[in-house]
């Protein structure tokens, strides 16, 4: 039976490295088919209105793949609407799961390159899962008016990741007969011809692209005799419909109010009413009686649908694959907190049952994430694609009350005919040439192996390493050291290889609190000279809470609280102060990249603090003697 198609919807996915336009693009587009009310401005919506999360805005990183809907009537559609579905996914590998979702709901994908800083590692990584999942391509180069862009040779360099994951990805030759649209989505602006290099793009909109969308990316194809079949590709929830599943329509015609079978994991089924059937445009669902082939759509009335799970024909079910994602490669304990100071400061939620809830909450949309049990019922391995993505989920769990010790991230190793293995990135840096020497002593320590350099000839040198992730964890704030704060640094998963021995990451030593109180400036000014101190005066510490950095190699038990003895003697220096240097403030990204093997982070809606995972300083010494025997 030949394929159909509907040529009024096109779905595509807008797929870049982190902060290289894709938000803001997906903004414009929003904008110039008249998404928004003549009422609605800039100042009203805000920018990047597609980042609609908190720590998405704060961070400048898109964490949630979403999806918006705009009806373009321009000229490429020949006086016949097309709805074009658009997918804004993650940049950061990290969060890899949502773009694997995103790419499972579209037909093509445009890949966003920034026109100075090129390619990126991962660029590499969203660019393989479109290959493999054999789609066609347009490349957008952005930032053209970029005063440091260099078109031309970016356009080459994405050319040559091309044939390079062409095989790898085992797509497609004909990908790579790709179109080119030059863009500055800032100012709203595309063309098909090359500007010059920081020159604005010809023309005065985003015509260009859409047009390029519609003749690029396919119609999609369907069935018409084939019964109902919708995936599920994200979960969502409205406080007065509850869960929503978000699906794709692949065959047939689905409608309010109707029956349909519901494909589980286990492959068991279900009959289920859809209670209400939602479609997006612009930013807002509205309320729709049917959806074809080929539509993003939610439902309502399944409460315990997941992702990956199929709607289908109740007279004749049959379930499509499940969406399957990478592996993880970071884990981290996250347990009940455990500290003194448990739920003295506005913690309402403590409990080990409160916790495990939470973690079972988050596995439901998270399709990326594992949660396994421990030897201990109040701590649970969580483990996922990296350090970021973890501690987004702990600083969410923060926010929303909870209190909770977290461990020190670990790699997630596997053994492969007898040996070993460990996960590796891909690292690229670009730097200031005379940091050169500083990055590869750091890397080389941290067992990475240089795969290539390239001098751009501005004083600037971009490297590539293969890292085990092992050596990157804590990695970030050396390397912004090192470099005064003016290195970039990107990696990406690139498989496993053989376990590459001892790391070691972190050379300094903690100073480690022997007392509970109340921190004094008196001792402050004594142990400055020690190291570096986290706490300000009065901050309530207790024994084994690490309040600072050791400038040696050894951890320092040391008395915080100390108080100057008073005496009814006056000393000549009584007019003399000392200085307090500021106290350096960790995040939690920052305390997670400090703390060793046997220490963890406590974590708390007020605070974040490092503490060592043996409070007691006796109990210490005693395992640590046992451990050298």
């Amino acid at each position: 039976m030949p394929m159909k198609t509907r040529d009024d919807v096109r779905n595509v996915a807008i797929v870049a490295h982190v902060d290289h336009g894709k938000t803001t693009l997906v903004d414009k587009m929003l904008w110039q088919t008249g998404a928004f009310s003549d009422r609605q401005t800039v100042e009203t919506t805000g920018e990047r209105v597609m980042d609609s999360g908190d720590l998405e805005r704060e961070k400048g990183i898109t964490i949630l793949a979403k999806n918006t809907a705009i009806s373009y009537d321009g000229p490429a559609a020949d006086g016949h609407p097309v709805t074009i579905n658009i997918i804004d996914t993650p940049g950061h590998a990290d969060f890899g799961g949502e773009v694997e979702r995103g790419l499972s709901m579209v037909d093509g994908v445009v890949l966003l390159v920034d026109a100075s800083e090129g390619p990126l590692p991962q660029t590499r990584f969203v660019l393989r899962k479109a290959l493999a999942a054999k789609m066609p391509v347009i490349l957008c180069i952005n930032k053209v008016d970029r005063p440091d862009s260099r078109i031309e040779e970016v356009e080459e360099e994405t050319y040559e990741l091309f044939m390079d994951l062409l095989d790898d990805a085992d797509g497609h030759a004909d990908q790579l007969d790709f179109p080119v649209v030059y863009a500055s989505a800032r100012a709203g602006i595309a063309s098909l011809t090359r500007p010059g290099n920081g020159e604005m793009p010809e023309g005065s909109d985003l015509e260009p692209l859409f047009a390029t969308i519609l003749k690029t990316i396919p119609a999609p194809s369907y069935d018409d005799e084939a019964p109902l079949q919708a995936h599920v590709t994200n979960l969502d929830s409205s406080n007065f419909l509850g869960r929503l599943a978000l699906l794709r329509v692949r065959n047939g015609v689905i409608r309010k109010g109707q029956q349909a079978m519901w494909c589980r994991h286990d492959g068991t089924q279900q009959r289920v009413k859809i209670t209400e059937l939602l479609m997006t445009e612009g930013l807002e669902r509205q309320s729709a009686e049917e959806a074809g082939p080929g539509d993003i759509i939610a439902v309502a009335g399944i409460p315990e649908i997941t992702i990956g799970e199929t709607l289908a024909d109740p007279e004749n079910p049959i379930a499509l694959p499940l969406i399957t994602v990478d592996e993880p490669a970071i884990s981290m304990t996250i347990g009940t907190n455990t500290s003194p100071l448990v739920g003295k400061v506005r913690g309402s939620k403590v409990t080990a049952r409160m916790v495990k809830d939470r973690l079972d909450r988050e596995l439901i949309g998270n399709v990326s994430l594992r949660v396994l049990a421990t030897e201990r019922p109040d701590a649970w391995e969580v483990q996922g694609r990296g350090e970021l993505a973890l501690a987004i989920l702990v600083e969410q769990m923060r926010r929303e009350g909870y209190e909770l010790t977290v461990g020190k991230p670990q790699v997630v190793t596997r053994e492969v005919d007898g040996k070993l293995q460990e996960p590796v990135e891909r690292l690229t840096i670009d730097t200031p040439e005379e940091y050169l020497g500083a990055i590869t002593q750091i890397l080389a320590s941290r067992k990475g192996r240089m795969e290539q350099m390239t001098n751009h000839g501005t004083g600037w040198i971009r490297m590539e390493f293969k890292v085990p992730s092992r050596g990157l964890i804590g990695f970030r704030t050396e390397f912004l050291t090192e470099t005064r704060g003016t290195g970039i640094a990107n990696h990406v998963f690139d498989g496993y290889e053989p376990w590459f021995g001892q790391i070691i990451t972190r050379t300094s030593g903690s100073l480690v609190s022997d007392r509970s109180g109340a921190v004094t400036s008196f001792a402050m000014v004594n142990l400055q000279e020690r190291g570096t101190l986290f706490v300000d005066p009065t901050t309530e510490v207790y024994e084994g809470m690490i309040i600072g950095e050791n400038s040696r190699s050894d951890d320092m038990d040391v008395n915080i609280t100390k108080e100057k003895k008073l005496s009814n003697v006056r000393a000549s220096s009584a007019d003399n102060f000392e200085k307090i240097f500021p106290p350096r403030k960790l995040s939690l990204e920052q305390s997670l990249e400090f703390c060793r093997e046997d220490e963890c982070v406590e974590v708390t809606p007020e605070s974040v603090r490092i503490r060592k995972l043996i409070l007691d300083q006796n109990e210490r010494g005693r395992a640590l003697s046992r451990a050298r025997r």
